[in-house]
């Protein structure tokens, strides 16, 4: 069994999705000593929907929040290929579908930080996160690290906790992480990938298996609809998230939807969606050329921090997760602090990179390259432009390198059942000690 340091002095930056599943794997891994500090002024339930592949929900279910997952987002079914015109490319079955001992969850982000939220402070107490804390800088010795702290609503007016002085620092504030630019202050903006995205959400009928993701367009031009509630599920009816996907110039919001117009599906008007949604927002969509360190001492990086990617493959925030247990593990084999976060980014930072670089050429989607390049007026039958083989091969290929490949995940699975249930009887048992 590995020592644990239960005295141990954690301090994250961000209260996003990795910086929380972070705290929840420290926790149940025997940390205790745990703050949170996020520049926000109220964490609230914002943004559309995201993927949790099975690597993922795998990690989740090991912290007990299996049955919450459940409630609140949709298992997806399958992923369905078409070409702009709406012709049929391929599809496989995803999660428990494909044969995955644990589900893949389309779901809302808003509702998966909140759960991840609740349960946090169900475990740790309401003191683990301070809102409002901009973090500004930090300095660290031999034996401790110490992060500075401002607020955002005025900079004038004094934090809660102006600074705080842990054993460890990690960084989990995303794209624009103020710690990255302390370490790499000449690395610049975000690269832009000359794509804008717009994201909206809608309440309206369910397409095809309900529980279906759908992919259709090229790499120039893409729009991407999937369900992501579960309660909009059982009142019959789907909380779909989009995303329409332009390259080129930027161009007014209310002329992207014009782009789309010719694209009506058999199963889904796309321009019936994007008409129906009340509120759209508008992303360039950007990474980070990946670095050579995340690690400085004391100080790591995690998530969007360290390894910004472009929204393929239904990734980031897994591989956020994925980072989480791999940190938490780390801490928990080696007392050297500095050690213990060289291990970590030792088994992060390869694979991230390869990742960030397979999603600049596509990732998964290149397939719906290869049928517009090869029939660009689109076809009859798939077949006659792309193998069956070489179309699976692509999917199967990005399921390795991204770590969520159904070998890999169901012997973990296999190897974990029941950890949380054994977690929460020896804690129940703990507490019943006088």
């Amino acid at each position: 069994m590995p020592f644990i340091n239960t005295l141990l002095s954690i301090a994250i930056i961000g209260g996003g999705i990795g910086g929380l599943v972070l705290a929840l794997q420290l926790e149940a891994d025997g940390f205790k000593n745990i703050s949170i500090f996020e520049a926000s002024r109220e964490l609230k339930a914002i943004g559309s929907g995201i993927n949790l592949q099975p690597s993922a929900v795998l990690i989740l279910r090991n912290l007990g929040l299996l049955e919450a997952l459940e409630a609140t987002g949709i298992k997806t079914a399958e992923l369905r290929y078409y070409n702009r015109y709406g012709h049929y490319v391929v599809s496989e079955p995803r999660g428990e579908g494909a044969g995955y001992l644990v589900p893949q969850f389309s779901i809302h982000r808003g509702m998966l930080h909140e759960l991840l939220l609740k349960a946090l402070k169900e475990r740790l107490g309401e003191g683990c996160v301070h809102t409002d804390h901009v973090f500004t800088s930090y300095a660290q010795n031999e034996t401790s690290i110490t992060a500075n702290f401002t607020r955002r609503s005025d900079p004038n007016v004094p934090v809660e906790v102006p600074k705080k002085t842990t054993d460890v620092l990690i960084a989990a504030d995303g794209i624009n992480s103020t710690a990255r630019r302390l370490l790499y202050p000449n690395e610049g903006p975000p690269n832009f990938s000359g794509r804008l995205l717009w994201r909206g959400v809608s309440k309206r009928p369910p397409f095809l298996t309900g529980r279906s993701m759908v992919w259709a367009g090229h790499a120039d031009q893409k729009f991407i609809a999937y369900p992501v509630g579960r309660e909009a599920e059982l009142e019959g009816t789907s909380l779909v998230n989009w995303i329409a996907e332009l390259r080129g110039k930027v161009v007014p919001k209310e002329r992207f939807a014009s782009q789309f117009q010719s694209w009506t599906f058999g199963f889904l008007s796309i321009p019936e969606l994007i008409e129906e949604t009340k509120e759209v927002s508008e992303f360039p969509m950007c990474d980070r050329t990946p670095v050579d360190r995340w690690s400085f001492g004391r100080l790591t990086l995690l998530g969007d921090a360290a390894h910004p990617l472009y929204p393929i493959g239904s990734n980031g925030a897994s591989q956020a997760i994925l980072d989480a247990v791999a940190l938490s593990s780390a801490l928990q084999n080696q007392t050297d602090i500095p050690a213990a976060l060289t291990a970590y980014e030792k088994v992060r930072l390869p694979p991230t990179a390869k990742i960030c670089f397979a999603n600049r050429a596509n990732g998964p989607d290149h397939v719906l390259q290869l049928a517009h390049e090869r029939a660009p007026d689109g076809f009859e039958n798939i077949d006659d432009v792309i193998g069956s083989m070489e179309l699976e091969e692509v999917g199967r290929a990005y399921k390795l390198l991204a770590g969520f490949d159904m070998e890999s995940v169901n012997k973990k699975a296999k190897e974990t059942e029941g950890l949380w249930s054994s977690k929460g009887k020896a804690k129940s048992a703990k507490d019943q000690k006088p």
